[in-house]
């Protein structure tokens, strides 16, 4: 299974993409989509047209993004859900199975701590995936958004009823 993570931003935008086949989770490539100057609307289209030409390149089977959060500017939260909402958009052009995940989700399935800094996800990321060094940081929380999905749809397949159709454990879930 190929895995998509992205880190959306209104003016860098991380994607990481891992393989994962088997219980084993291989780095296939990761990056930022760059949108600058002041058009705003422009710079939604250049997310649109990155995160569609990486879809188009490297054919991933699901997508894992981070929600939005708010911290205190709500403007720049606006800005973000827009973003977000632009990378959505590429994503789904090819019908893409989607999960969203909380930054906090994130971190505690990638560092073991749900209030982790920047440099603890990248070092994890470098760790996890065996990396001569650390990707930047928008590339290393989208392939830590990529393994977070690895992580949480591993154990939720392994809480899941048995196929024989003996009862199990019924978990709810939410995203």
């Amino acid at each position: 299974m190929r895995i998509l993570g992205i880190d959306p931003g209104s003016r860098r935008t991380g994607f990481g993409i891992v393989d994962h086949a088997k219980g084993r989770t291989a780095y296939v490539t990761s990056g930022c989509v760059r949108s600058d100057g002041d058009d705003f609307a422009r710079r939604l289209k250049e997310i649109f047209d990155g995160i569609r030409e990486i879809t188009r390149t490297y054919r991933p089977d699901a997508i894992a993004i981070e929600k939005v959060f708010v911290k205190i500017n709500v403007d720049s939260a606006l800005k973000l859900g827009q973003a977000r909402g632009a990378a959505l958009c590429a994503v789904l052009m090819d019908e893409l199975p989607v999960c969203e995940y909380s930054p906090t989700q994130i971190k505690q399935a990638v560092v073991g701590k749900g209030n982790a800094a920047k440099l603890q996800v990248q070092h994890m990321v470098k760790v996890l995936l065996c990396l001569p060094g650390a990707p930047q940081a928008d590339a290393a929380d989208a392939l830590a958004v990529a393994l977070c999905h690895i992580n949480t749809s591993t154990t939720l397949a392994r809480l899941s009823p048995p196929a024989s159709g003996r009862p199990g454990k019924k978990v709810k879930v939410y995203r």
